[in-house]
This record gives C-alpha cells, sequence and structure tokens, in this order.
C-alpha cells in the first residue's frame, strides 16, 4: 500500500493511502470529537463535529470522518478557526437538546451537593455512604441540614407534584444516623504531606471548608480565629435551639482532628500583623465574614439598650442570651431578625418584629416566619422607627406607618413614610437587624482591592484577590450571604489555593456544561404523568411549652422509617448518562451555549420532553436525541432490522420507532447496539430493576 506524506497541526506524518483523516488523526494521537462515527458504520457527517481545515484547495472545512487523506495535505484539526465550527454545531444541537445534565436541586445548591446520589442512598439504607458522598462537597452535613435556607428545595421538581423533597433534613438525618453509629464524622484521610503551608484567617464554614480540603490535599493549614471556639456566624449568629453547640463541635471538631491547627484567641492584625501572615505562609486565605452590623439609621439608636442583632445573637453564642426585659421591638424582615424574636420569646420578652414593607417582600424564609408567629411573636408590617428616646428605665420608639412605591434595585416596592401615621411605643430593649457589612481593616493592611459594598474584590472563580497569593472567600467577599454559599465557595478557593501551590495555572473550579430542561413552571406535565403524589413527611418537634423556655433544639430529626419515605419522593431528575455523554464532554470543552439560539417559545419547532418505557430492556428519550443517525443506521446496518428511523425533515426531524409506535410493537430484540453508539442518553439500557 502507497504511503503518503501529510501534516497534521504542523505535524509531518506519512500514512497509507485510503486512510481517513479521523483514522490519521487518531493514530497520531490527535484527538477529534465525533457522534455519527462509528467503527463499524459507514460515514455519514451529519454533525460535522469532526470538521477539520485541509490545505491545499479551498482552504475550507470538511468532515474528517469522510474526507481521505492526500499526498502533500496540510490539515489542521485544532485551532481558532475549527474550535469556532465545533463550537457553533454544538450551540444547535443543544439548544435543541430537551434535557437535564444535573437535576435541578443540584444546580441550584450553592455547594453543588449531590442530592439526587444521597436521597439515592438513604433509599438503600446507607446513610454512612451517603455522609461520604456529601463530604465531597461539603463537610458539615449536620450543621447544613439544620439551617440551610434550602434554595434547592425551591427548584425541586416535586413541587408540581404536591411538595418539594425535604432535602435539606435528609441531611440532617444522614450525619445524625452516621454520628449514632460511628461517634464521629468518617472522613477520608489526608494526601501526604505537600510541604506547603496555607494560613486561613477565620474559623467560619468558609475558612473551616477551605481548611478541610486543602488539608485532604496534603497541605498544613492553619487557622486563626479571634473567638475562643470555631463556627463563625454559625456560631455567633443562629440561636443554639435551631443549631445545637454539639453539632458544631462535632462537625468542626472532626476537621481540626484530620490535623488542622486552629489558633484560638488569635486576631489578625491585632495580634499578629497580616503582612507577618503573608510572609510565613506559601498562600493566604481570608475567610473574616460580614461581622459589622448595619446601622438602623435613626436618632438614638446609640442609646443603651438598643443592640445590633450580631451584638445581640453574638453574646447568645458566648453562652448567655441577654435578658432584654418584657418589651422587645426587633427592626428588620431578615432571618436574624427572626433569630432574634424567637430568642427574645425564649428569654421571657414580648418580641414584635417591625418591617417597613409587607409580609410578602419579606427575606426571611417562610418556614422562619411560620416558626415566629407559631412561637407568638407579633408582626408589624409597613412599619419603620423614626427615633429611639430614654424614658425612664424603658425606651421610646416613634414608629411611622409607611407604603410601598415603585420597586426599588432589589425588584422589591419601594417603602415610603405615609405623613401623619407617627405614633409610640414602650420598649425595654430594641434590636437593630438589618444587615451586616464587611469591615476593612484587614484588606486595608493587606492593601487589597474593595467592591462597591465594601466586600474584598476577588475573582468569583478562583477567589484570589487583587494579589497575588491571597485568596478571599465567604462573607467577607460576597457580603452578607446564606452558609452553604460559603461553604461552596470555601470548597471552590481550595482548588484554587491547590493549583497556586503546585505552580498550576490557577483556573479554580472546573465548570462543566449543563443542560437544562428551562424553568420549573415551564417544564413539560409529561415529567409527573407518573408520579404518585406523597405528602412530605414533617419534621418531628418538641413541645410549645418546651421550645419557649428552653433552648432545647425544637426539631427532633426524621427516624430511619420515615427517611426511607421521604427519600423515595425524589423524582431522580437529572442524566443517567451524565458520566458517559459526549455531547456534555464536547460542551464543556469547546464551550457551547445553549441558549445561544435563545430560549425555546411556544411557536418555535424545537423538541419536547418525549420518552419511550415500553420496552423492557431499552428505553428511548427522543427529548435527548442530536439526530446523529448512529442508532438507526446501527440497526439497519448491523442488525438488518430498522427498528428506529428518522421522521420529519429539517429542525423536526425525530428518532422514533416508524408509523409511531411504541419500541415494544417492533421487532427490537433489546441487543443493546443502538446503546453502544448513541453519544447522549437518547436510547439507554434500562436499570436493573
Amino acid at each position: 500500500m502507497a504511503t503518503l506524506n501529510i501534516t497534521i497541526n504542523d505535524k509531518p506524518l506519512q500514512v497509507e493511502a485510503g486512510t481517513t483523516i479521523l483514522n490519521a488523526a487518531t493514530a497520531a494521537g490527535f484527538e477529534i470529537p465525533t457522534f455519527c462515527h462509528s467503527w463499524n458504520l459507514k460515514p455519514y457527517t451529519s454533525c460535522f463535529i469532526c470538521a477539520v481545515k485541509v490545505e491545499p484547495g479551498r482552504g475550507n472545512l470538511v468532515p474528517a470522518c469522510a474526507t481521505k487523506v492526500a499526498e502533500g495535505q496540510k490539515i489542521t484539526v485544532s485551532g481558532p478557526e475549527v474550535d469556532a465550527s465545533r463550537r457553533m454545531c454544538l450551540n444547535l444541537l443543544v439548544s435543541d437538546h430537551c434535557g437535564d445534565c444535573l437535576p435541578p436541586c443540584q444546580t441550584t445548591c450553592p455547594s453543588s451537593i449531590d442530592i439526587k446520589g444521597f436521597l439515592a442512598l438513604v433509599r438503600e439504607g446507607k446513610e454512612e455512604e451517603a455522609a461520604k458522598l456529601i463530604r465531597e462537597k461539603a463537610p458539615f452535613p449536620g450543621v447544613l441540614g439544620r439551617i440551610c435556607p434550602r434554595p434547592c428545595e425551591e427548584e425541586c421538581r416535586r413541587n408540581r407534584v404536591e411538595g418539594p423533597v425535604a432535602i435539606c433534613n435528609m441531611k440532617r438525618h444522614i450525619a445524625d444516623t452516621e454520628l449514632a453509629a460511628k461517634r464521629k464524622p468518617q472522613l477520608p484521610a489526608p494526601a501526604p504531606s505537600t510541604g506547603k503551608k496555607v494560613a486561613v484567617v477565620g474559623a467560619g464554614p468558609a475558612g473551616m471548608t477551605a481548611a478541610y480540603f486543602l488539608r485532604l490535599q496534603g497541605h498544613a493549614v492553619s487557622v486563626f480565629e479571634k473567638h475562643k471556639v470555631s463556627g463563625g456566624m454559625l456560631r455567633y449568629g443562629i440561636p443554639y435551639y435551631r443549631l445545637p453547640d454539639e453539632t458544631l463541635k462535632t462537625e468542626f471538631g472532626a476537621i481540626e482532628a484530620l490535623g488542622v491547627e486552629v489558633k484560638y484567641g488569635v486576631e489578625i492584625g491585632k495580634d499578629i500583623p497580616a503582612k507577618k501572615l503573608e510572609a510565613d505562609y506559601d498562600a493566604l486565605i481570608l475567610a473574616v465574614g460580614a461581622q459589622g452590623a448595619s446601622p438602623i439609621g435613626v436618632p438614638g439608636e446609640d442609646l443603651p439598650g438598643v443592640w445590633s442583632g450580631i451584638q445581640y445573637l453574638g453574646e447568645s453564642g458566648e453562652g448567655a442570651t441577654p435578658k432584654l426585659g418584657s418589651d422587645v421591638y426587633v427592626v428588620g424582615g431578615g432571618n436574624t431578625a427572626m433569630d432574634c424574636v424567637r430568642s427574645a420569646v425564649r428569654g421571657g420578652s414580648r418580641a414584635t418584629c417591625l418591617y417597613r414593607r409587607g409580609r410578602e417582600e419579606m427575606p426571611a424564609n417562610d418556614m422562619e416566619i411560620e416558626e415566629a408567629e407559631h412561637e407568638g411573636v407579633k408582626f408589624e408590617y409597613l412599619t419603620a422607627p423614626v427615633k429611639i428616646e430614654k424614658d425612664g428605665d424603658k425606651l421610646k420608639l416613634t414608629l411611622i406607618k409607611m407604603e410601598l412605591g415603585e420597586p426599588d434595585a432589589s425588584g422589591r416596592r419601594s417603602p415610603k413614610p405615609k405623613a401623619g401615621t407617627e405614633y409610640t411605643v414602650s420598649a425595654t430593649a430594641v434590636v437593630g437587624a438589618i444587615g451586616q457589612r464587611v469591615l476593612p481593616q484587614l484588606a486595608g493592611e493587606l492593601g487589597l482591592d474593595l467592591v462597591r459594598n465594601g466586600a474584598i474584590a476577588a475573582n468569583p472563580q478562583t477567589f484570589q484577590t487583587s494579589r497575588q497569593g491571597i485568596f478571599a472567600c465567604g462573607d467577607c467577599q460576597t457580603g452578607a450571604n446564606i452558609a452553604v454559599r460559603a461553604v461552596g465557595n470555601g470548597r471552590k478557593t481550595a482548588v484554587a489555593v491547590d493549583q497556586f501551590l503546585k505552580g498550576e495555572e490557577v483556573k479554580g473550579e472546573e465548570v462543566l456544561f449543563n443542560s437544562q430542561m428551562g424553568p420549573l413552571d415551564t417544564v413539560s406535565e409529561e415529567l409527573f404523568k407518573d408520579a404518585k403524589k406523597q405528602d412530605r413527611i414533617k419534621m418531628p418537634v418538641i413541645s410549645d411549652g418546651e421550645r419557649k423556655t428552653t433552648e432545647k433544639e425544637v426539631e427532633t430529626g426524621f427516624n430511619p422509617q420515615d427517611a426511607k419515605k421521604e427519600a423515595e419522593r425524589c423524582l431522580e431528575c437529572g442524566c443517567e448518562a451524565i458520566k458517559d455523554c459526549r455531547l456534555r464532554e464536547y460542551a464543556t470543552k469547546y464551550g457551547a451555549d445553549q441558549n445561544y439560539f435563545g430560549r425555546p417559545s411556544e411557536e418555535d419547532s424545537r423538541r419536547a420532553y418525549q420518552i419511550d418505557c415500553s420496552h423492557p430492556k431499552i428505553k428511548m428519550q427522543s427529548n435527548k436525541c442530536i439526530n446523529c443517525a448512529a442508532c438507526v443506521r446501527v440497526c439497519a446496518e448491523v442488525k438488518g432490522l430498522s427498528v428506529l428511523g428518522l421522521v420529519n425533515r429539517g429542525f423536526a426531524t425525530r428518532m422514533l420507532a416508524p408509523f409511531g409506535r411504541s419500541l415494544v410493537g417492533t421487532k427490537c430484540d433489546g441487543c443493546g447496539e443502538c446503546v453502544k453508539v448513541c453519544p447522549t442518553a437518547g436510547v439507554m439500557e434500562k436499570k436493573a430493576g
């Protein structure tokens, strides 16, 4: 056989005449993506993702799977022009791909926890394995299972049936079950020492999460904490009746037992200069939270008896809830305000929450508001303080009624005072819980850039600040936020720091392409047609009398039977073929954009959810098909059955059984050849059982 001289990406090669460019490139170690190509099928060129540039000649792009080499060819198999072509092909394919790579609960979770995975393990009674799975993304299942505001549950598809799966409560069940069986969290062993040292400032959720993942990579980690115990705002901003001291000690202590050194009672910038940490360690992470309280902004707020929410809850976190007297007014509508009014009730006070907007605009979680109402908290909506005055041994609080105007920058209607509606009330204490801010001293000492809200400026992907080797995560980087986001960002920071310490390009955690069907209210009703209604398991709680008079944890946890029932409510969204899907692999590699051609509308012909589970062995999901026709051809050319075909033309083309029949009504013998060639999850083998 004659040999030909060619170059592929400027690499000289000799190949046999008659060889396709795809085979020649593959043999030489070059990767060319393909969808419609299979070794046992003739070239088809339907997807065109294998396109390469060939010169001399027109210098245009040709399909590598069907084009044979010729003497003197100069072939470009990767580069800006070729990659752009592949990206555009992928943009078109994924725009018509109706399927989720990951479940919407997982994509919504700021820590990216594999919720579907841990629920499946609970169904099998494998809570200890479920705890290990959660800790691949977040080291505090017991903590987050008690206080997370549950953004995942808002996007749970079960909302379209009867209500979301109790995802947060299930994390708590998993952690509690593991603790009962093993007496301590089961953490993986760290890698061998790298000889690198990292300093972390702040032993809150972000700092300790970063320390955990860096320690697992073999780095030595020292955490500097100004308080006597760890936990950050989890301890000093959340009452023990929601998050017990023992839970914090157990999960944060486990990280110390892993070999993370925590130096308590050390305030950086006061006891040790921040510059010294920068000099003594290979990398520095700032995770100091948002420790400053936003002022109420009225005269008299500096009087004795006026507290900030951070101050009040912080003293409670030290072990002694301050006594605020008989009548406490809390200003604010967030979760911190709810913690303050509920804590005041436990201190024997009559508690009133003042909020300048209406109930619908309150940023606190509905569950927290409902719990406060249940415990006797009074709510005064459309009400704001005007001034605070001393009145003997009490305070005189002047209030004014508000009315809602046009939406402001937050999207909520802006409150405006109603003239002539002022009135006064008598209070023994006033608590301002209207926000937190980042204290700038540490960033100033290190010469770091700040953003508009005073938080530390950092790359949102790598969390690297304006100075090399210094990273920031948690509330000091985002501004006051939720703990589950601090945990997720702590993990992502650890990835970037590990890259920095290894001398690699600091890119942060890899972002994989994720196909999504669309918002919860737009997905097809077909997804839920086989779901039987099953009420959500309610979390057991202690008695009303107990909860109002003690700091005892209100919720008591699921029993194993109820946990299994709740886990069975999961609809198992997301793709079963996610680990093997070439569409996702290439869409990630080439930066495909599912919305490049816009979101689907009612008028266009993009595919919708369509699944055929009639066959005992094979499941067809036409909604995930990309029309590569590999399954159609292998069934016809290899098996000789012609069970599948392409119906319609153009953008409306669909892979289906002939004449709209179900697969079970054809000659399909379940051989699985179609599954082997499918690059997505258009055809799949059914799960056993």
